[in-house]
């Protein structure tokens, strides 16, 4: 008992003396979540004024933004990995620098086509910090507030994705497009040096961390570009190089698999995805994901074409929804640390849900507030699920796992983005019965918003459905562990009562 409480003690004593460097590293790990938010929303503002700044098409300009977003969907998952072999501290370090750098090049860039190799290089500094950040969480947190640090990654995440657009104008209108980038410097610096609070990877080299699977990292990486690209060469149509380029995807997971299955230190473990707590949760994350774009594809033109609104107030009530998910995240996170993270995933995608499905049966035109009360509905709901998805995955990983598996969930999430930018489009363009939405008539606009939240909806009934299998299955290990484990004490009862007596 002495020992207990001595050691006790310690612990304490070290709890409280590292309080202050923890504060610090979650200030750091928040703006390590900002930062790559803020990288794609404010360069989303800023395209009109790239494309006569450059004298460029929109279609050319538009890889400002595909660039970065295709460089973090293909290499996430690689980046943690790399960190969980070489130390993530090390790596999220280097991860930090080379965002600051290639946003300096960014504003400097002379020409097009570099601001988009600039872009892509900035791309791959936020796929390490978004990789990582979470991966830290364990490290630096007590378990039992695992969903509070969740919560407020989650609301950094928002935040950076509100801000984007009202600090891109105001950047734009009083210095110039370069602003908007150059901005990323001193947050950058910043966010470096407070991640210098981070714990220091103290883990011993293992056998199966020694090497780097260069082969599946290279199929891989090749694999979410072919997905990626077919998901958004084409503008919205769906022809034969987007064809060639989903088989070649097909193609190349069924090579990735065979490779890991050979690999001696595979990239992705594949019985990792035998737990089916891990997998549920990827494809409910890739399913929400791809609902959530919807808000952002649907509403600029149903604000401007059905409402009548115009770019300033449309913008105001675009920037709701990222608000509502930066103010709800860190209480999210505490209530998943009290009622458990997998009844809130379940309450957030049922909200999730509900929201959907009112806007798939509004009639007529119930005006802006009509519109913004089920939007709210939605992004508090996604909030909620988002905290306690990532917190019940997050929890018990093993460390040397916990890279990898935080770039599956980002993973994950990017490709429902993707998906959902290409598939919800289509989807609301083909509801709308027009070949041009941004000329539609109004009622047809508000049939596709209907019909576009409709199938929405049935997505998230969809992602209801493997929340509920999958608790149920986690229920049935759980009472099969119990029951093993009696029946393993009366065997040792048994045993012991017939042994002979000395």
């Amino acid at each position: 008992m002495k020992s207990i409480s001595a050691g006790q003690g310690e612990a304490a004593a070290g709890s409280a003396g590292r309080t202050p460097s923890v504060r610090w590293a979650l200030v750091g790990l928040s703006l390590s979540m900002l930062l790559p938010s803020l990288g794609t929303s404010v360069a989303n503002v800023a395209l009109p004024t790239l494309a006569q700044a450059f004298t460029a098409s929109f279609q050319e300009v538009q890889w400002i933004v595909l660039a970065y977003l295709l460089t973090i969907t293909i290499l996430i998952v690689s980046v943690g990995r790399l960190g969980d072999i070489i130390g993530r501290r090390r790596l999220l370090l280097a991860g930090i620098s080379l965002f600051t750098a290639a946003s300096v090049l960014c504003g400097i860039a002379p020409t097009l086509w570099l601001l988009i190799a600039a872009r892509a290089a900035q791309g791959l500094g936020a796929a390490v910090m978004m990789a990582l950040t979470m991966a830290f969480v364990g490290e630096t947190v007590p378990k039992a507030k695992t969903g509070r640090a969740m919560g407020l990654l989650g609301t950094m995440s928002a935040i950076g994705t509100a801000l984007g657009p009202s600090l891109g104008g105001v950047l734009i209108a009083g210095l110039g497009w370069r602003a908007i980038f150059l901005v990323n410097a001193p947050l950058g610096i910043l966010t470096f040096l407070l991640a210098h609070h981070l714990p220091v990877d103290q883990r011993k080299p293992k056998a199966d961390r020694a090497g780097f699977d260069n082969v599946g990292t290279l199929l891989l990486a090749l694999t979410l570009a072919a997905y990626a690209l077919a998901m958004t060469t084409g503008h919205g149509g769906f022809g034969p190089l987007n064809l060639a380029l989903l088989l070649a995807a097909a193609f190349g997971v069924g090579l990735f698999v065979r490779a890991e299955a050979r690999a001696v230190s595979p990239l992705i473990r594949l019985g990792m995805f035998r737990d089916p707590a891990l997998s549920a949760s990827l494809a409910m994350s890739m399913l929400v994901s791809t609902v959530m774009m919807a808000t952002l594809v649907v509403g600029p033109f149903y604000l401007s074409r059905t409402l009548g609104l115009d770019e300033a107030l449309a913008g105001l009530v675009l920037s709701v929804g990222p608000l509502v998910a930066a103010l709800t995240g860190v209480p999210a996170g505490r209530i998943a640390d009290r009622f458990g993270a997998q009844r809130m995933t379940v309450v957030g995608l049922i909200a999730i849900a509900a929201g959907s499905f009112i806007l798939s049966v509004r009639s007529g035109t119930p005006g802006v507030s009509g519109y913004i009360a089920p939007i709210v509905v939605i992004t508090v709901g996604y909030a909620v699920f988002q905290t306690a998805n990532n917190t019940a995955v997050m929890t018990d990983i093993h460390p040397d796992r916990r890279g990898v598996t935080s770039g599956m969930l980002n993973l994950s999430r990017n490709l429902g983005l993707i998906t959902g930018t290409s598939v919800m489009g289509a989807v609301f363009a083909l509801a709308s019965a027009t070949t041009d939405v941004t000329t539609a008539h109004s009622e047809a606009v508000a049939t596709g918003m209907r019909v576009t939240f409709a199938v929405a909806a049935t997505l998230i009934l969809v992602a209801l459905a493997i929340a509920v299998g999958s608790r149920a299955l986690s229920r049935r290990a759980s009472g099969k562990t119990i029951a093993d484990a009696e029946r393993q004490e009366e065997e040792d009862i048994r045993l012991i009562g017939s042994a002979p007596r000395q």
